[in-house]
This record gives structure tokens, sequence and C-alpha cells, in this order.
């Protein structure tokens, strides 16, 4: 997993309707919270795109805007977006490629893990996390996320 002070690797990656966003053109506009989690429509990957989707007016508020990525196709993604009222963006990564970048491989390579990271502006890894099945430290990340817009 990259660490505080690491430099975020770039990437150009299609969003859930085919656009594509590269990692530059995102930063221009503030820091990101940059979320990798392994599939849509399941229960621990809905119930963290819900609690994201939930703090989402804060985050916002903060200054933060919210990139989620995994492997599958940008229909899938549309679809799981639009059903749990997500506000933000859900980028595929078809061959993880991005997620290798970024340290967020689960075992053997085959799924993309639960990952997330706090990327600002200069694309400067601020804070990271990684908890595949529990959603607990996640929530810290985005308060810790959260107190250091606040103070900042």
């Amino acid at each position: 997993m990259l660490r505080k002070g690491d430099k975020a690797p770039g990437f150009q990656l299609a969003d859930q309707d085919g656009e594509r966003i590269k990692l530059s053109e995102l930063l221009e506009e503030g820091p990101i919270i940059l979320y990798f989690y392994p599939k849509d429509f399941t229960s621990v990957c809905t119930r963290q795109a819900c609690m994201v989707r939930d703090s989402h007016e804060r985050i916002e508020a903060a200054g933060l805007r919210v990139i989620g990525i995994n492997s599958e196709k940008g229909e899938k993604h549309g679809r799981f977006r639009e059903h749990h009222g997500l506000p933000f963006r859900l980028l595929v990564d078809p061959r993880r490629e991005v997620a290798r970048a970024y340290e967020a491989i689960g075992l053997f390579g085959l799924y993309t893990a639960r990952v997330s990271y706090l990327i600002d502006s200069d694309g400067v890894v601020m804070d990271s996390v990684r908890a595949d099945l529990r959603l607990a430290p996640h929530e810290r990340f985005i308060g810790r996320a959260l107190g250091e817009r606040d103070q900042g």
C-alpha cells in the first residue's frame, strides 16, 4: 500500500459513462478520496459505497471529491451508481493496472482490494487505509480526511 508522502501514480480510466478521466485533471480541481473496492452489488462493497454517499455532503463541503475504482464494466458501475444514488464517479480498471500501481490487489491478483487514499492536489498521498472485510477502518479514514481538511 502506498504511504503518506508517496507520489500517487498517474492514470487515465473511463468512468461509468465511458468518459476518460485523468488523475492530473481530477487533481486540478482539488484533493480527492480515491477508493478501490472489489465488486459492485456485493454486501460489503454496497455498504461502503452507501457510507461514502451518506458522508458525501460533508466530504464536498471539506473541499474533497470521491472517486471509486474497480475492474467491473462501466454499465454495471452505472447501474450500481443509479440504484444506490451514488453522487460520485466510478472508474473502470479492467486489467487492474491502476489497482496494481496503487497496491490495491487482493490474493493472487484475482480481485481489487478495499484500499482508500487521500491524495492532495499536488498528487501526494496524505493518508491511506486497507481493510478488505471491515468498514470501520474506512469510516475512520473518512473522519481523518474531513478533520485534516477542516483544520487546514
